[in-house]
């Protein structure tokens, strides 16, 4: 109440102008969040003017110290004051808001800098033999005095928010704030894989501590992307990463993403770039999530760096101080782009699984983690003086070879077989796994979820053309529910009748199943019935009908798949190879696992000190 009180006896009925100093502290406040936003601004002023090497260095998490250096083409003179002014900015001219094709245009950056902490820029640009300084403290422009610089722009910024000191207690530890400068500078590094970055951490003086380097790249813009995408993601990402290249009504959508089976538990290793600005677009992110969303379960998320291009009118930066959102004349297009574009690249992986799947596995094999242990192997190694190269048949192949020579596979078929993508079967253990034996290695597959995907990939064919056939039950089977997931699946039994499977409403709560999808063969029908009740439940929280729907196929599928426990024969297994091989998507099952793994002979033969 007091606070009420008080904001209606200080309330006034007169309009002031407020000071130059107050309204550029207060453009800070949406400029400048942090130190992190500082160097945003500062970086793409420097990539805008462009240079090819930018050097960044801060200390205590940029509260105290911010130096952002390049080789651009730098500031005269006679524009220095003026670049300390509100508004007054190089990049566009005001005739035209939308045609806008540099990440800095508000000219709001630099004076809001200097309102808010201590600023010095240094700059000189070419053809003069001497550079130029001015600086500004808390609003205050002192004069331009002449000083000894390089061709570019050095913008120093200390104590920001000294003049705010309220701002600095809205501030994170510095190991917070390091981490947000970090993760800035390596957004923009993704989007100019041309341009040479070198981040510092100078709070211990001299020449800091370099928390990220970036070279420029070279070859054609796919190379140098996949190579600054590998220095900053990691070589697991390049490795387990596919190209994206699509074209949509004048929209390009490129850049690389991860498989299904490489996935990672948060979002927060999902890059999107428009126009090469670095964006947090919900519709984008709900694209890409779509995108993926018959081949990773809830929870899981790909690793991608997405850059959609358009003509420049076509997408309003404009809307976001810090320009973090943009808002696209054509959603629809933009949306239905990154789907199809990354489906389709999906699909042309085929089979592929994550490398990862495998150097976890050889992981587990290994024996020798210790130094203790290495030297213990080394010393029997030596001793025995020499370990002979045993025949694989005479520790146990043999008898599986012939195990499956007596079902009518000839060395003649295993030969050719071998050629395959995935191998020839070899055998299958535990009742769930093949064992395949390529040209260079052995595949181990998991019979269960392989088939899954089959069989899943078979049922969104048959939709996509006239619907799943159906069965008719001998006897149907009526199934006694609850009276809201009865009421739950008379809503979609319309849908239900597309996928082949036939429900009435029996009375009450209780509904009889007259048909079961016919690929399914012989199914469980209260089973199948309450699997699909199961995920309506899991996916009531979203409004994307195709969605909803693909996950029910998805568990439809899994029972039509080949159970675990199920003993098959060679020819079995081979046929089950061969689908996998030229079916989309099948290096993964329907909740985002791998259906595979494969070990090369090389790294088998390390296991084995072989090499």
């Amino acid at each position: 109440m007091e606070l009420i009180n008080q904001r209606i006896k200080n309330s006034q009925p007169i309009i002031k102008q407020l000071s130059e100093a107050a309204a550029n502290r207060i453009a800070a406040g949406e400029v400048v969040e942090r130190p992190s936003s500082a160097i945003k601004e500062l970086v793409e002023n420097s990539v805008d003017a462009g240079a090819s090497r930018i050097d960044i260095s801060y200390s205590d998490g940029g509260k105290t110290l911010i130096v952002v250096k390049d080789d651009g083409h730098g500031i005269a003179e006679n524009q220095l004051q003026l670049a300390l002014s509100r508004h007054a900015t190089s990049k566009i001219d005001g005739s035209d808001l939308l045609n806008i094709n540099t990440f800095g245009f508000r000219g709001e950056a630099l004076p809001s800098m200097g309102a808010v902490g201590r600023l010095t820029i240094t700059s000189r640009i070419k053809n003069v033999t001497m550079g130029s300084k001015i600086t500004v403290n808390g609003g205050l422009i002192n004069k331009i005095r002449p000083a000894p610089s390089t061709i570019g722009t050095v913008v120093e910024l200390r104590d920001l928010f000294h003049a705010t000191p309220a701002r600095l207690k809205f501030l994170r530890t510095d190991r917070s704030e390091s981490g947000a400068i970090s993760d800035v500078v390596k957004r923009l590094a993704m989007a100019e894989p041309f341009i040479g970055f070198t981040l510092r951490d100078v709070t211990s003086g001299g020449e800091g501590r370099i928390i990220f380097r970036a070279d420029p790249e070279t070859g054609d813009l796919f190379d140098a992307m996949h190579g600054r995408l590998t220095k900053i993601l990691g070589v697991d990402f390049s490795k387990n990463c596919f190209r994206i290249e699509a074209e949509r009504e004048g929209i390009s959508l490129t850049g690389y993403a991860s498989l299904p089976t490489y996935s990672r538990g948060s979002s927060i290793f999902q890059y999107v770039f428009v126009n090469g600005r670095p964006v947090k677009d919900k519709n984008l992110l709900s694209a890409l999530r779509a995108a993926y969303s018959d081949f990773l379960p809830n929870g899981r998320y790909p690793v991608v760096a997405l850059f959609v291009e358009c003509d420049f009118e076509r997408v309003d930066v404009n809307v976001h101080p810090a320009k973090a959102e943009v808002r696209f004349r054509e959603p629809g297009i933009v949306r239905g782009l990154v789907v199809s574009g990354l489906r389709h690249a999906l699909a042309e992986e085929g089979h592929r699984s994550s490398s990862t799947i495998a150097d976890a596995t050889l992981g587990s094999f290994k024996k020798f983690e210790s130094s203790h242990d290495k030297e213990n192997y080394q010393m029997n190694y030596s001793r025995s003086g020499s370990i002979s190269k045993p025949n694989i048949d005479q520790v146990g192949f043999l008898e599986l070879q012939n195990d499956f020579s007596a079902r009518n596979q000839s060395e003649e078929v295993f030969d050719e077989l071998i050629s395959n993508k995935l191998g020839a079967a070899r055998a299958q253990v535990h009742e769930n796994y093949i064992l395949s034996q390529t040209s260079d290695g052995i595949i181990i597959v998991d019979q269960h979820a392989a088939h899954e995907r089959l069989v899943y990939e078979r049922l969104k064919k048959q939709m996509s053309l006239n619907g799943v056939s159906s069965q008719t039950l001998l006897i149907p089977e009526i199934i006694e529910l609850s009276e809201q997931d009865s009421a739950l699946l008379m809503e979609i039994s319309v849908e239900l009748d597309r996928f082949g499977l036939g429900i009435e409403n029996f009375g009450g709560s209780s509904i009889i199943v007259r048909e079961t999808p016919a690929i399914l063969g012989e199914v469980n029908s209260k089973n199948l019935i309450l699997d699909i009740l199961d995920e309506l439940k899991e996916t009531s929280h979203t409004n994307l009908v195709k969605e909803k729907l693909d996950a029910i196929l998805s568990r439809i599928a899994c029972h039509g798949s080949i159970r675990s426990g199920r003993i098959m024969r060679a020819e079995e297994m081979n046929a089950l190879l061969r689908e996998m091989e030229v079916t989309p998507h099948s290096g993964q099952c329907n909740h985002g696992r791998p259906t595979y793994v494969e070990l090369k002979l090389s790294d088998i033969e390390k296991l084995f000190g072989r090499t």
